[in-house]
C-alpha cells in the first residue's frame, strides 16, 4: 500500500513537472507568434518603406532637377541658333554713297557707308572697320581712318539686310577763293573699306541716285561713325 502511494505521488510530481514546462514553453511560443505576427512584420515593413522612400526621394529630387537643368540650358544653347558668322566680302556687298549737299564751315557733310548681307543667314560686324581714300592723280597723301571711336559693338545683319555707317568730312575750301573751293586735296572716285576681320576691298563712290561719284574731301578731319542696322 506505501509502495502504491509512493508510486502515485512521484507520477504526480511528474505530471505536474511537465504541466509545467508545457506552459512555459506555451509562454514562449506566443511571444514568438506575437513578434512575428502580421502587425508586427507590416509595421516593420512600413518602417523600412517610409526610410526608403524618403532617400529615394530625395536621391531621385536631386538628379531629376540636375538633369531639368541640363536639359533647360541645352534647349537655351539650340535655341539662340549657335554662333553667328562675320560678315566678310564673300557674304556681303559695300557702297559708298558721297554726301548729297556740301559741308558748311559749321556742319560737315556725311557720307554713308552701307553694308548689305547677300548670304542666306545672319552675319555679324564686330571690332573696327577702316576707310582709306586716295586721290585719283595722287597729289596728295590718303585719308585713313577706322570707327574704334564711335564703338564697335556687335552689329547683327539678317540675311538681305544692311547695316549703315555714317562718315563725316569736309568737302570745301573756305580757306580758298570762292571758285576754287570745291577744289580739294583729295579727290577719290573709289575707296577701300575692310570690314572687321576681313580684306579690304575696292568700292566704287556713287550719289545718292547711284550714279558716280566723288569723294572729295579737304581736310584730314574724317570721323568714321558706327553701324547701325
Amino acid at each position: 500500500m506505501r509502495l502504491r502511494t509512493a508510486t502515485l505521488a512521484t507520477a504526480a510530481v511528474f505530471v505536474a513537472g511537465l504541466s509545467l514546462t508545457a506552459c512555459n514553453s506555451g509562454d514562449d511560443d506566443a511571444k514568438a507568434k506575437d513578434s512575428s505576427s502580421p502587425s508586427a512584420t507590416a509595421s516593420s515593413t512600413s518602417t523600412a518603406g517610409s526610410t526608403g522612400s524618403a532617400t529615394g526621394g530625395t536621391s531621385t529630387g536631386k538628379a531629376g532637377g540636375a538633369k531639368a537643368s541640363a536639359t533647360a540650358a541645352g534647349k537655351g544653347t539650340g535655341s539662340g541658333g549657335g554662333a553667328v558668322g562675320a560678315c566678310t566680302t564673300k557674304t556681303t556687298t559695300v557702297q559708298f554713297i558721297a554726301s548729297a549737299s556740301h559741308a558748311s564751315e559749321s556742319e560737315p557733310a556725311a557720307a554713308t557707308v552701307k553694308v548689305t548681307n547677300t548670304s542666306g543667314s545672319t552675319c555679324t560686324l564686330v571690332g573696327a572697320s577702316t576707310l582709306t581714300a586716295k586721290d585719283d592723280q595722287g597729289k596728295a597723301a590718303p585719308i585713313e581712318t577706322d570707327n574704334s571711336a564711335a564703338g564697335t559693338d556687335a552689329v547683327d545683319i539678317a540675311a538681305g539686310a544692311s547695316a549703315s555707317a555714317e562718315v563725316l568730312y569736309t568737302d570745301l575750301n573756305f580757306e580758298g577763293s570762292q571758285s576754287a573751293r570745291e577744289v580739294c586735296a583729295v579727290q577719290a572716285s573709289k575707296v577701300e573699306i575692310a570690314l572687321p576681320k576681313d580684306v579690304a576691298r575696292t568700292v566704287k563712290v556713287t550719289k545718292t541716285n547711284g550714279s558716280a561719284g566723288i569723294f572729295n574731301v579737304c581736310t584730314k578731319d574724317v570721323k568714321f561713325g558706327s553701324f547701325h542696322s
